[in-house]
């Protein structure tokens, strides 16, 4: 009886191993399946250029785009950047939408093409990792842009430029040269107090000198962003 009952736990000892042996192996093969996945999904070929993987609509959004202080707003990316690209048809059209709308942020990706959070994250990364996408913080947010395209300073004022009040304050100011503080809240309808705190984040980025003379306060771009401003305003507007 003992020597049954000894040979009865032996079989279900060697049952339980080989169902954890049998658990690990297929564990290990799917960990490894998804591996292989996401490698082939970069498709990753360092003897091809940026220019060879794009669409072919990419052409356009790439080379006809304005310059900044006399120098090609993309200084050559083919050369600048590491091929690692974009065969993907999803991250392609991730890619492209960022070209065409600088300084987007995340939810108005997922939104506008129509992708899960999730599928954003991850082609997101990956384009961050191969160097073509950037992004700087406004708030709470990540408005993302192409490598190269823009300066830090440029990048900086087409976020805030996202934003409608701000937008307004400044192509009023644009249009006006030098406008006083009450009649700039009254021609764009804001409180004194909301048009105070609009100016003082755009004096902190140098965007607007403030003048006072007599108690009248009026305000005007800072020359740096005189030529700027209005191409950058074209391109948030289109």
């Amino acid at each position: 009886m003992i020597k049954h009952t000894l040979r009865t736990s032996k079989v279900v000892l060697r049952k339980s191993l080989l169902a954890i042996v049998l658990s690990l192996v297929i564990f290990f093969s799917l960990i490894t399946l998804i591996q292989l996945e996401k490698n082939s999904s970069l498709n990753i070929n360092p003897t091809l250029s940026l220019a060879s993987n794009l669409p072919s609509n990419f052409g356009v959004s790439l080379w006809a785009s304005p310059m900044f202080n006399n120098q090609p707003v993309f200084e050559d990316v083919i050369k600048d950047i590491q091929p690692a690209l974009i065969s993907n048809s999803t991250r392609a059209e991730v890619y492209n939408f960022i070209v065409s709308n600088p300084g987007i942020q995340f939810r108005g990706i997922c939104a506008g093409l129509g992708i899960a959070v999730g599928t954003a994250e991850f082609h997101l990364g990956v384009l961050k990792k191969a160097g073509l996408i950037s992004f700087v913080r406004d708030g709470k947010y990540k408005r993302f842009f192409v490598t190269k395209k823009f300066s830090w300073k440029e990048m900086k004022l087409i976020s805030l430029l996202r934003h409608e009040t701000t937008r307004e304050i400044l192509k009023t100011i644009a249009a006006q040269k030098t406008v006083s503080h009450g009649k700039l809240a009254s021609d764009l309808s804001i409180t004194s107090q909301g048009l105070t705190w609009q100016m003082n984040r755009l004096r902190e980025q140098v965007i607007v000198q403030e003048n006072c003379i007599s108690n009248k306060v009026t305000y005007s771009l800072s020359e740096v962003y005189v030529q700027s401003l209005p191409v950058l305003l074209c391109t948030v507007e289109y």
